[in-house]
């Protein structure tokens, strides 16, 4: 069995304590933890705050809140200042409506290789849920859970990944809510350009940009599993 590097995972916030109580909840029922959390919060309101100071009360493991100012969608700003200061090896990035299966980081460490990221899927939790997931406090799902879209990939067969070549290009596949690399070639990049302002676009620039230098990808499949709760897509104009 490989020994499971150290990490810091990070997740982007903004005003949505609902979402983020459950990411929060997820991580405490993780089967690894992560060496610590940092909550990267483009300007969220004093009850964001306030939640996270809950939590840190019982949390096992360092639980941090980096802030700045509103000022619109900063993400890759506020990002930036989150893994500057992260303090182990591998980063773990999710978005703050992720509620990770109790294997995520586990998977993402497993897996984890030098010279190369990881990226993996989502299975959509539906609008008609969330109510009922919001009052419960719910964080685990299953194959045969309600209320969820795309379910094949609730199933974990880590065995596969033994299968799984890496590519040298971007995938349609990848998104920001689920993906992991190292802080070292993150660095070599210059991290995040943090002259995009809009939104959906910051994650795969910054992975563009790894490739150029040769890192390459690996896709998490049926393993790293995360739950995406609805909300109305933004605009990307």
């Amino acid at each position: 069995m490989k020994k499971l590097t150290s990490c810091t995972l990070v997740t982007p916030t903004y005003n949505w304590t609902k979402a983020l109580e459950l990411l929060l909840l997820s991580v405490l029922n993780q089967t690894v933890l992560p060496n610590e959390v940092i909550i990267a919060d483009d300007g969220s309101k004093e009850d964001t705050k306030k939640l996270i100071e809950e939590f840190q009360k019982i949390f096992p493991i360092p639980l941090v809140h980096v802030w700045h100012e509103d000022n619109k969608n900063q993400k890759p700003k506020i990002m930036n200042k989150a893994i500057a200061i992260a303090k182990y090896d591998y980063i773990i990035e999710i978005d703050g409506d992720i509620i990770m299966e109790k294997n995520f980081v586990k998977d993402h460490l497993q897996f984890s290789q030098k010279g190369q990221y990881l990226f993996g899927s989502r299975v959509n939790i539906q609008q008609s849920i969330l109510e009922s997931i919001f009052k419960n406090k719910t964080i685990n799902f299953n194959y045969f859970s309600k209320g969820i879209k795309k379910r094949n990939r609730t199933l974990r067969i880590p065995f596969i990944m033994n299968f799984v070549k890496p590519i040298d290009k971007i995938s349609s596949k990848l998104r920001g809510c689920n993906m992991s690399f190292w802080r070292d070639d993150f660095i070599k990049i210059n991290g995040f350009n943090e002259s995009l302002v809009g939104w959906g676009i910051d994650d795969s620039e910054m992975i563009q940009r790894l490739h150029n230098i040769g890192i390459v990808g690996k896709r998490l499949k049926h393993s790293g599993i995360a739950f995406h709760i609805y909300h109305k897509e933004q605009s990307k104009s």
